[in-house]
């Protein structure tokens, strides 16, 4: 069964919280995808997990790139699984594919952005209906994420 999770950012930004989350699961050996909205924001990430730390290297991929079915972290827009993800990340409200074909998904919401919040809310919604095993983690004041349901 699929593990759903939802990660409501309350501390900071999604910049700031996926990279650590990104790095944890490349340590355990998972392949990863990012599903955000749309090619701008797509973009963006990309060049911000380049950047992110000094001393970190944080190996990903676009899938506009040319080898994207050969990256353990790859940003797309597309609900297809182009690098064969088996933990897909779903942030900036965007529509995930079948949580069914992967093994871990994580929702990441802005609690500050409106539109987020409620796609978050409707997610939830309709994979509780759905039967699925729902866990909610929030931002402590200190960045850290807390287990609330």
């Amino acid at each position: 069964m699929t593990e759903v999770l939802f990660y409501h950012l309350t501390e900071s930004k999604l910049e700031d919280a996926l990279p650590p989350l990104l790095e944890k699961s490349l340590e355990r050996g998972w392949r990863v995808a990012v599903q955000v909205k749309d090619a701008a924001r797509r973009d963006l990430l990309d060049q911000h997990l380049w950047t992110f730390r000094e001393d970190s290297f944080l190996p990903h991929g676009t899938d506009e790139g040319d080898f994207a079915v050969n990256q353990p972290v790859l940003l797309t827009v597309s609900e297809a699984n182009a690098n064969a993800a088996t933990v897909r990340f779903i942030v900036d409200a965007a529509e995930p594919p079948p949580v069914e074909t992967y093994q871990r998904i994580v929702f990441m919401f802005d609690g500050y952005d409106q539109e987020q919040l409620e796609g978050a809310r409707a997610q939830w919604r309709k994979l509780k209906g759905e039967g699925h095993s729902l866990t909610y983690w929030q931002q402590t004041p200190e960045g850290r994420w807390e287990k609330k349901a």
